[in-house]
């Protein structure tokens, strides 16, 4: 995990073992575990914390939380999850995919630096 001051979602999951796995599956390492809490860290230096959801919060077909994961390696990350990255017309070349808990995901890098 990086030690610069960052911004870090904090995301709530239906099942935290699905989303532990699916998260590290992205290339996230695990640096804390509780039922209540997990964090997690990215060699890119983004961190992700997961937590129970509330009931009701993650309604099927209606999740409105969305991440975007701004990484150098997102063939490596797309093809984990068997997402087709493409270039698109702002500039970055991205993959879209959903969580365990439809959470849009998008990990992409501008095109321009590739």
């Amino acid at each position: 995990m990086s030690d610069n001051q960052v911004l870090t979602p904090i995301l709530p999951v239906n099942d935290m073992a699905v989303s532990k796995a699916f998260y590290m599956k992205l290339g996230f390492t695990l640096y804390h575990e509780s039922p209540e809490y997990i964090i997690f860290g990215h060699p890119s230096g983004a961190a992700l914390h997961i937590q129970p959801t509330v009931e009701g919060w993650l309604i099927p077909g209606r999740n409105p939380f969305g991440l975007y994961f701004y990484v150098e390696n997102v063939d490596e990350i797309a093809a984990a999850v068997g997402a087709e990255p493409v270039d698109q017309p702002w500039g970055m070349y991205e993959a879209s995919f959903s969580d365990p808990d439809e959470t849009l995901i998008r990990v992409g890098w501008p095109t321009s630096k590739r």
